[in-house]
């Protein structure tokens, strides 16, 4: 009895109280680590091409983003946010792509409706969302985590936060700090 009160306790516990999962902590790639390099789908402008990270890599920093689904309320606000930054990523030099799960057709819309033909969204593979530390369990989705690579493919800023708000000015900021040196 004591046992199936034990399982009973273990099992209410990794509920939580609120009825959510409780998951561990983000395990993100640390700053300082080298950006696994990757090829992808990915859309811009409603139009599908092909991503290669040391492409992007060629001609500047990359900001990184990965994002848990399209079309989903906060990952909406995020890309409306990096979108309206564009302009200031642009004039430090920067370039960004923003990463979820989702199928390269609801890339493509989303990229147009929400990112606002302003930058790049690609698939992230398991294999790309396990490279980046971002998986959420085997629900496919990721993590809310923004990563800036400078040039020479070293990390160089990590933001993880489930709340899009500050990913945008964290990765600005690095991607500045960057251009300063």
């Amino acid at each position: 009895m004591t046992r199936i009160r034990s399982a009973a306790f273990a099992a209410f516990a990794l509920v939580g109280l609120a009825g959510a999962p409780v998951t561990s902590a983000s395990a993100e790639l640390p700053k300082g680590a080298k950006a696994p390099v990757f090829s992808t789908k990915a859309a811009l402008a409603g139009k599908e091409f092909g991503f290669a990270l040391r492409t992007a890599l060629a001609k500047g920093p990359v900001v990184l983003y990965f994002y848990p689904k399209a079309f989903t309320q906060g990952c909406t606000l995020e890309a409306n946010a990096f979108a309206d930054a564009m302009p200031q990523f642009k004039a430090a030099g920067a370039s960004v792509i923003g990463m979820s799960a989702d199928d390269i057709a609801t890339l493509k819309d989303f990229s147009r409706k929400e990112c606002r033909d302003a930058f790049p969204v690609g698939v992230a593979s398991a294999d790309v969302a396990k490279a980046y530390d971002v998986s959420m369990g085997s629900s496919g989705l990721t993590t809310r985590t923004s990563y800036v690579i400078a040039q020479d493919g070293r990390i160089v800023a990590v933001h993880s936060n489930p709340d899009y708000r500050g990913h945008v000015e964290q990765t600005l900021a690095a991607v500045r700090a960057l251009k300063k040196k």
